[in-house]
């Protein structure tokens, strides 16, 4: 009779210990086949059958990337009980074939099954307002900024930016109040309705000695002759020395900026209050070594202590006034400087203050 008990205690522990969930899909991967763009976002929906016998609790659902956005059966499936993870795929700006994956963690075994979504997005057709991002009154321009990039000095640089008159009458576009250095025509001048052109822009660096660097200058638009307020078309360039004609004799003889430390920290500080930060640097090069331009990113004033033109073996430095003003917390400033090292012709020199609300103790 004991062995009978026994026999029986162990068989209901043993039931207990082997009951456990069983997640059953009916598939573990999904074909949307080919679909356009604008059909926005494609659902699909895995279902879940938990064939074992305690409940199965879908713990976690992770997709391969963020175009696809999981949802899943959150309350634990009963045996023979059934749920689903939903996959939602968005193929905005995502033109091309897709194969994406769901890890899908549960509490039965094995623990991680993978499911798979793939397909074919078929690119919708760009608009006008696609292909020309930035209206001015009647035209449209490609873009509100005609990057120039970088432009040597020394150097003449020609861009190109497609332009359409989207509207149903011809109009007439020009530009107004340019610098000398930069030239802005359309081609053709004059645009009929739905006429595409493009308008032509010549930046002469010779012709701007005295600017270096990242520079952006706004041109004025001109409609039929009329001025269009408040909106302009930007021109952005990078100004840079032309190294390029230097002999290997040069180069090794070449002036070096060198800075005695590029971060400069100035602790705490409360506000409306300024502290002086300066930057110590010496020529270490065998040339003079010409500081082109100081261009403070800080809305403070930088100033070179001493001649621009540095000899070798000189030292020198740059001070600049941080007025801590309305900032609180953490905040980082920064200088930029151009030089003839052709090896380090811009250098950013960066500090850092803690600014706080309360006036320190005395």
């Amino acid at each position: 009779m004991k062995n009978l008990l026994l026999s029986i205690s162990f068989s209901l522990l043993g039931a207990v210990a082997f009951s456990q969930p069983k997640m059953q899909l009916l598939a573990t991967e999904h074909d949307f086949g080919v679909f356009k763009e604008e059909a926005g976002r494609q659902t699909f929906n895995f279902i879940v059958t938990n064939t074992g016998d305690s409940a199965l609790v879908i713990a976690n659902v992770v997709p391969s990337c963020g175009c696809t956005t999981p949802e899943w059966t959150q309350s634990p499936i009963p045996p023979k009980g059934s749920g689903k993870i939903t996959a939602i795929y968005d193929p905005t700006g995502r033109p091309g074939v897709f194969n994406k994956t769901l890890s899908v963690h549960t509490n039965s075994k094995p623990e991680l099954i993978v499911l798979t979504i793939k397909g074919e997005v078929k690119p919708k057709e760009k608009t006008i307002e696609d292909l020309y991002t930035f209206a001015a009154g009647a035209v449209r321009f490609e873009s509100q900024v005609m990057p120039f990039t970088n432009i040597k000095k020394n150097e003449k640089k020609i861009r190109v930016m497609p332009v359409i008159n989207n509207s149903t009458a011809t109009v007439k576009l020009e530009f107004d109040g340019l610098p000398q250095y930069l030239d802005l025509k359309a081609n053709p001048e004059t645009l009929k309705p739905g006429q595409k052109g493009i308008v032509e822009g010549t930046y002469d660096a010779t012709k701007n000695p005295g600017a270096w660097g990242n520079v952006t200058e706004p041109a004025k638009i001109k409609i039929d002759g009329v001025v269009q307020n408040n909106i302009y078309l930007y021109i952005s360039a990078n100004l840079v020395e032309d190294f390029s004609g230097l002999s290997k004799d040069d180069l090794l003889n070449a002036p070096v900026f060198k800075v005695a430390a590029t971060n400069v920290d100035l602790g705490t500080m409360p506000q409306a209050t300024t502290k002086e930060v300066e930057f110590k640097f010496k020529n270490e090069g065998k040339r003079n070594l010409n500081i082109r331009f100081i261009k403070p990113g800080c809305g403070c004033t930088a100033v070179l202590q001493g001649d621009p033109v540095v000899k070798p073996g000189q030292e020198s430095s740059i001070k600049a006034n941080f007025n801590s003003g309305g900032y609180n917390g953490k905040v980082t400033k920064a200088i930029y400087v151009y030089t003839d090292d052709p090896k380090n012709s811009e250098v950013v020199l960066y500090f850092n203050a803690e600014v706080t609300t309360k006036t320190p103790e005395k």
